[in-house]
């Protein structure tokens, strides 16, 4: 797939949550786009790009959809973009999720601003898709109506209990899994999450596949900064999160 910087008009913006903006983007190249790519998009004066997945693709009209939190100075900057403004998108980037047969039972796990990347992917699974998704409280909350429009079942965990069950993600994902069989599991959200997420499918031998969260620089694999160990064949090597993954293969990633 050719990657290319290109300018994009900002067609809708919105706040869904504190300090979390949902915005889609004019992208002509959005039929190319697969479910769990990202893309980097140009901050203001910054000189590195910001590394933002898409959320949802929409390929008849050519646009993506991005959700961004507000983290640092560069996200800080593209949440007061305004429609009708243009930014600098270089992508489609890194390799998504093979989604395999959609009529299978699904189990998908998002942990805070790991939750958009998820959303493309569960919608071809409808009605065979249960969703688990971890906040730290309900004001941060995003994408629970997104989830349900597509016909998927959704259950929320929150630290504070002020949405959904209070707790840790690994409770309602151990009863999802007890409660009916389960053929893949597809997972984003912060480490230690996808470590537990990891444990638990693996343990009981169900496909797992996870995206990254990694600090990125280039996001093409040159600059070596998004390293992540992985077995290749008993053999302990580095491959690059940006360029040969997000999503992997738990069964390959040496935690």
């Amino acid at each position: 797939m050719d990657i290319a910087a290109r300018l994009c008009s900002v067609l809708v913006k919105n706040t869904i949550a504190k300090g979390i903006y949902d915005i889609w983007v004019e992208y002509p190249e959005a039929i190319k786009v697969k479910s769990g790519e990202f893309v980097n998009v140009k901050c203001d004066s910054f000189t590195l790009r910001r590394p933002i997945s898409v959320c949802e693709i929409d390929r008849i009209n050519g646009r993506i959809r991005l959700v961004i939190e507000t983290r640092g100075r560069g996200t800080d900057w593209l949440s007061k973009v305004d429609v009708g403004e243009n930014l600098d998108i270089l992508g489609p980037l890194g390799n998504g999720f093979n989604l395999g047969n959609t009529s299978r039972h699904a189990v998908f796990v998002g942990g805070g601003i790991g939750v958009p990347p998820l959303l493309e992917a569960a919608k071809p699974f409808g009605g065979n898709a249960d969703i688990i998704l971890g906040f730290r409280n309900a004001q941060v909350m995003i994408l629970k109506e997104d989830f349900e429009r597509a016909g998927c079942h959704v259950r929320i965990v929150t630290d504070d209990g002020s949405a959904g069950e209070k707790g840790l993600i690994t409770t309602p994902l151990k009863a999802a899994l007890d409660a009916s069989p389960c053929d893949v599991i597809f997972a984003c959200g912060p480490r230690p999450m996808l470590i537990a997420v990891s444990d638990e499918a693996l343990k009981r031998g169900i496909p797992c596949f996870v995206s990254m969260e990694e600090r990125m620089a280039c996001g093409i694999g040159a600059c070596l900064s998004c390293a992540c160990k992985v077995n290749i064949e008993g053999r302990e090597q580095y491959l690059h999160v940006c360029k040969n993954g997000p999503v992997f293969d738990v069964k390959r990633i040496i935690w």
